[in-house]
């Protein structure tokens, strides 16, 4: 699966151009991106990938010099398992 970067979201889609995965995360503050929004297709669920967005979104963030804040549930547990990315 391909992830496609924009700025406060990561994606993947079908062929047809529906998105089958995406998280969605803002600026909060200076040091941190604040997730708000994971999904997958249920089709594609219990395949690890929004973990692995998560992952994505995570590198991403450090890579601007920033932690993560979760405002929905999936990605406050993903970061209760990766706290090196938790704000």
């Amino acid at each position: 699966m391909v992830f496609i970067e924009e700025r406060g979201r990561i994606y993947a889609a079908a062929e047809t151009g529906a998105v089958t995965a995406e998280i969605l995360f803002h600026d909060e503050g200076e040091d941190a991106v604040c997730v708000v929004r994971t999904y997958v297709a249920e089709s594609l669920r219990g395949q690890g990938i929004a973990g692995k967005l998560m992952e994505a979104a995570a590198e991403a963030a450090k890579k601007r010099g920033k932690k993560v804040a979760a405002a929905c549930s999936y990605a406050e547990a993903w970061l209760q398992k990766h706290p090196e990315y938790k704000k």
